[in-house]
């Protein structure tokens, strides 16, 4: 297997885990979220927000690892 080769495994690789991260830890919270929600009602607004603050870092994460990774495929230095 050439370089070139490596490193879209190696993309594919650094996507996938991070696909497969980002919708575990998104799950769980979101599991957790509606556990929160069911035992105390009246903290819904405070926990909903804290929720999706941290959905969105969680993506951000995700997504630079996309973005590393298109670096990677795009701009690759082992390219002839």
């Amino acid at each position: 297997m050439t370089n070139v080769g490596l490193v879209a495994l190696a993309a594919g690789i650094i996507i996938g885990l991070g696909a497969i991260g980002a919708c575990i830890g998104i799950g769980l919270m979101g599991g957790k979220y509606i556990e929160a929600s069911a035992r105390q009602p009246e903290l819904m607004d405070k926990l909903q927000t804290k929720m999706f603050l941290l959905a969105g870092l969680i993506d951000a994460a995700f997504l630079i690892g996309v973005g590393i990774a298109m670096m990677f495929a795009f701009a690759n230095p082992f390219r002839g």
